[in-house]
């Protein structure tokens, strides 16, 4: 996807960026280092990097994404790039990636792309949705489709892999993994009664493409309708993530 709304990530999508800084801990950025951080937002985690001493470039596919991040950080390189066909000279200490992964396909090629990003001896960090995740979700999305004969497995911009399948990936291209974990991370939105309808407008666009404004309305009430028994907890939407956190090695 590429047309992400950039000011309404950081209003109310920031959650995304705050919990990365756990995989950013992970990527451990030391001085000095050149590190590509894919599928970069707005900047947050890039400018984390720097923090740490690190020189970080962002890279990411929506245009809009990158205009935001160069005027929030004008001090770090910002490119508009796409995971599975992004091409350096450049060979990066490191990879970093959060929350990103799973919106490119087919993970083959961006893991090529990581690969020859990297150094020998370079490693690649990265935290994405697994197997699972947002089902409870999806599956309201789905029904609300299916009342106007569309299917949303047509639609889905997703790819949630096991973590054996991901390993897999990995390991056919060369990489040694040294470290991964499959989680749970049920994830308050914020704004209250209207987290879930951010989310929905932030990450469900691919979706309602084609669809008027009135029908979409009513498939959001309807997936709103069957979400609230389980994801509206004391005034607040909760989203069923799960994720996945690994780290590998070019060997």
């Amino acid at each position: 996807m590429s047309n992400w709304d950039s000011e309404l990530y950081d209003d109310k999508i920031s959650f995304v960026s705050r919990l990365g800084l756990d995989v950013v801990r992970l990527l451990d950025p030391r001085p000095g280092e050149r590190i590509l951080d894919l599928g970069c937002g707005t900047g947050d985690l890039a400018n984390e990097i720097v923090m740490e001493g690190a020189v970080p470039l962002g890279i990411d596919a929506a245009p809009s994404m990158i205009e935001k991040a160069r005027v929030k950080y004008p001090d770090i390189a910002f490119e508009v790039g796409d995971g599975l066909t992004f091409r350096t000279a450049e060979q990066f200490d490191a990879v970093f990636s959060n929350a990103a992964l799973h919106w490119m396909k087919p993970a083959s090629s961006v893991v090529e792309t990581i690969w020859l990003a990297l150094r020998p001896g370079g490693r690649f960090v990265a935290e994405f949705g697994g197997l699972g995740n947002v089902e409870t979700i999806f599956g309201a999305i789905s029904d609300a489709l299916a009342d106007y004969g569309i299917s949303a497995a047509q639609r889905n911009p997703c790819y949630f892999p096991s973590i054996g399948q991901y390993s897999t990936i990995l390991e056919n291209q060369g990489f040694q993994v040294v470290y991964a974990l499959y989680f749970d991370r049920p994830t308050p939105l914020e704004d209250g009664h209207n987290g879930m309808r951010h989310w929905l407008d932030m990450f469900a666009g691919k979706f309602f493409e084609g669809i008027s404004p009135s029908q979409k309305e009513y498939m959001y009430k309807k997936i709103k309708d069957l979400l609230r028994p389980s994801l509206f907890k004391n005034g607040t939407w909760i989203a069923d993530n799960r994720r996945i956190r690994i780290k590998a090695v070019k060997l």
